[in-house]
């Protein structure tokens, strides 16, 4: 079994990740601001990812880092996700860990070829900002060395607390185009989307590569 270190593990997709790797037997260690309402089961550590330190400790002897933030800023001072990226490198190669992010849907080509759907016109301003934080993280992981181990899941237009859906364990693989059903509709449950990710934790197939995941 592997050892996984989660941040945001008290978020939408985090916790929903966690609840599958302790079904499968997984050691959980789970980083928040607020451990109050962590889920029994998991070593529960106060704290930021922005601070290297912590960063460091926590990720001793894990397997996998898993990142379950969003990418806007999260700091009073305007710190970003990315802000925290050097770091999570340099600790993921020195504990020969797999690093890996839970980004977003908007990064995701609409067609083959694209463009990325952050770039249409009928994608909501108000989620635009968050969506291109996560297309640059994506970006910077493309150009790490090969030493670093990574994936990114980009889950469904469709994807969070605002539609939960339930776990049915069918859902399709994609790559960097979006998944769209007959209808035109792209939606994923916080549950299928962690069994993907947790699929691929134990059955690494998308070595430093992004794949989607929708119905």
């Amino acid at each position: 079994m592997a050892h996984v270190l989660v941040f945001g593990v008290t978020g939408y997709a985090g916790r929903h990740i966690t609840a599958e790797l302790l079904s499968r037997g997984h050691d959980v260690t789970g980083v928040a601001r607020d451990v109050s309402s962590v889920d029994d089961g998991v070593t529960a550590r106060a704290g930021s990812i922005f601070d290297a330190d912590l960063v460091r400790d926590a990720a001793r002897g894990v397997d996998e880092i898993v990142v379950a933030l969003p990418a806007r800023a999260l700091e009073e001072n305007g710190s970003r996700l990315i802000d925290a990226l050097p770091t999570l490198i340099e600790t993921a190669i020195a504990e020969n860990a797999r690093l890996s992010f839970v980004g977003g849907a908007g990064s995701l080509d609409v067609s083959e070829g694209g463009p990325r759907l952050f770039d249409t016109p009928d994608f909501p301003a108000d989620y635009r900002t968050e969506a291109t934080e996560h297309g640059a993280i994506l970006d910077a992981l493309r150009e790490t060395d090969d030493d670093l181990d990574w994936f990114y899941v980009s889950p469904a237009a469709s994807f969070g607390s605002w539609n939960p859906g339930e776990r049915t364990g069918e859902f399709r693989i994609g790559g960097d185009v979006l998944l769209t059903d007959a209808n035109g509709d792209s939606s994923i449950s916080g549950a299928d989307y962690a069994i993907a990710y947790v699929d691929e934790i134990e059955n690494p197939r998308h070595r430093r590569a992004r794949f989607s995941v929708a119905y």
